[in-house]
């Protein structure tokens, strides 16, 4: 299931070399492609659920649990040119850094230093935690896809060197595991959240776009206006923009505390005549092609996972009264 998402990696890589004006570019919420949505599409049933739920559900933080090593491997998963591995960092480098620490550090296992590897690779030097891609090479996987599809930030977790532990070790890893997935948890509020509002009215705001000054990669605001965006501590620039409405800007610290910091945007709708001069210059008011586009395609997906369970449904049926 981990290789079964859409290579959205190939499709902003892409986009990053046929487009000489980066102001044009998108870095987040990438769309599914098109051939993935389609009923003959090589998508399991679990991958298309897993799909809709990330679709319903705003998640903020996430992670897949492996096994047969003792790592923890952040995005990308993917390398550029598809090379075997190599390091391939997102631009939120340093946080998927420390989300990987925060769990390698307070395992029991993992922090172990007389510990033995796994197999022929020794995480231990690298304090357990490595770029997915500099691993070894992972198109469409979970962790890539939360990543550019959503503003879920997600690592894999490989939690012990025998990948099918019998039953009777089952306690046993669950103590070393169970202080660092409550660490790992507690991450979630590290950064920045608020409401983006609509400075006359008070409504929420919906897929505002939340940009941090000097990391490529925004997030968008969910549908009663809130947002949460993971950062580690340190002074951040951070500008709110939304269709129709004025860009705001603000400085927003984000300290060493268990809570993230509050910042709220009130964003100021661009009088009537303004929104006819952009039409009158431009043709029609700028919109969000990539977000209708995705929209679209998700309820493609949806439809035509529904016709596939219809299928098998029927199927089965059919096979049951043969029997």
């Amino acid at each position: 299931m981990n290789h079964n998402f859409a290579d959205l990696n190939s499709v902003m890589w892409t986009a990053i070399e046929l487009e000489t004006d980066r102001s044009k570019l998108i870095n987040h919420y990438f769309p599914i492609p098109e051939q993935y949505t389609s009923e003959e599409a090589f998508v399991a049933p679990e991958t298309r659920a897993v799909i809709s739920w990330m679709q319903n559900i705003p998640f903020v933080l996430g992670a897949n649990l492996h096994g047969g090593e003792l790592v923890i491997t952040y995005p990308y998963d993917m390398t550029r040119d598809w090379a075997p591995r190599e390091h391939t960092p997102t631009p939120d480098e340093a946080f998927f850094r420390w989300l990987a620490a925060a769990y390698a550090s307070t395992n029991q296992v993992m922090s172990n230093p007389d510990r033995r590897p796994c197999h022929n690779k020794d995480f231990l030097r690298y304090n357990n935690i490595i770029n997915g891609a500099d691993w070894h090479n992972v198109p469409g996987s979970m962790n890539d896809f939360s990543y550019l599809h959503t503003n879920c930030f997600e690592v894999t977790m490989e939690l012990s060197c025998d990948k099918f532990p019998h039953a009777s070790e089952l306690p046993i890893e669950w103590e070393n595991n169970r202080e660092s997935l409550l660490v790992y948890m507690e991450q979630v509020h590290r950064g920045i959240k608020g409401v983006i509002r609509d400075k006359d009215t008070k409504a929420g705001i919906a897929h505002a776009i939340i940009k941090v000054e000097d990391i490529d990669h925004h997030i968008r605001s969910v549908a009663d206006g809130d947002y949460w965006r993971l950062l580690n501590p340190g002074e951040y620039h951070v500008t709110v923009s939304a269709e129709g409405y004025f860009p705001s800007s603000r400085t927003c610290d984000v300290m060493y505390d268990h809570f993230p910091t509050t910042c709220d945007f009130n964003l100021t709708k661009i009088p009537r005549q303004r929104v006819k001069g952009i039409m009158v210059n431009r043709g029609k008011l700028p919109k969000d092609h990539q977000l209708r586009l995705r929209q679209l395609r998700m309820r493609k997906l949806r439809i035509t996972t529904k016709a596939v369970n219809r299928r098998r449904a029927a199927a089965a049926a059919k096979l049951v009264k043969q029997v």
